[in-house]
């Protein structure tokens, strides 16, 4: 039974979390503050960790910190409010993988969970989170995982491999289960700035609604479309060839 540690100082939420999480099989530990929780941390070794932001005495970034400093591996879901964007990509610069926002709702709950568990499966394989192939003068980026600075080498080369191939159609299509980072999400606005002066036209396929939210707050759909599936995608830049 995986162990799940929600940290929240509102004791409703932590007795909604236990309700769900305890339905859906998990093994259910929750704390009402950072110093707590962390303490909790220490002692039970859960593999996903939901926390809040705004709390009282050690904030929920200062949570995210120390657990990553322990284990960096850890699927850290932050809490935010409703609008709270620029929280979340703070959080996520801190190597959160996920956030969600209050007021909770099961089905946004369920899917966090989903994702975090199918970004612990590919943590657990030898599978590359990143692969490539051509196919009718596109280069298809397939990214999948968390996708942080241990990723940098294979998401450059791909998009070298789309210069050295002469395609000037890209599709970036992503997993839903893909996170990125701060250091990440870095990385690819640098790459799509690059590709933007090689005239190469970029299209991203497949994240979760969180990170379209991302993407746009930082400034990512200034450069490419997003499309909901890769056939979608593929023949946007079909067209474009047109």
């Amino acid at each position: 039974m995986r162990k799940v540690l929600v940290i929240d100082d509102e004791k409703a939420t932590l007795k909604m979390f236990r309700l769900f999480l305890t339905a859906y099989g998990y093994s259910v530990f929750v704390a009402e503050n950072g110093e707590t929780g962390l303490n909790i941390f220490k002692k039970e070794h859960p593999q996903i960790v939901f926390t809040d932001i705004k709390m009282p005495g050690m904030d929920g970034f200062e949570v995210l910190k120390q657990i990553k400093g322990i284990n960096a591996l850890i699927e850290v879901v932050v809490i935010t409010g409703h609008g709270d964007m620029d929280l979340a990509v703070q959080a996520l610069n801190l190597g959160a993988t996920d956030f969600i926002n209050k007021p909770i709702h099961r089905t946004a709950l369920e899917s966090a969970l989903g994702r975090a568990e199918e970004r612990i499966k590919v943590a657990n394989t030898q599978e590359n989170r990143i692969s490539w192939e051509s196919k009718d003068n596109i280069i298809i980026i397939d990214i999948k995982g968390n996708i942080t600075s241990a990723s940098e080498s294979m998401l450059s080369d791909a998009f070298t491999n789309a210069s050295e191939q002469g395609s000037i159609n890209i599709l970036l299509n992503f997993d839903e289960i893909a996170s990125m980072n701060g250091t990440g999400i870095a990385l690819l606005i640098k790459l799509l700035s690059e590709s933007k002066k090689k005239n190469q036209v970029v299209a991203i396929t497949g994240i979760s609604e969180n990170f379209k939210q991302i993407f746009d707050m930082v400034g990512i759909t200034r450069f490419v479309k997003i499309f909901d599936t890769r056939e979608d995608g593929i023949y946007h830049l079909t067209q474009r060839g047109l």
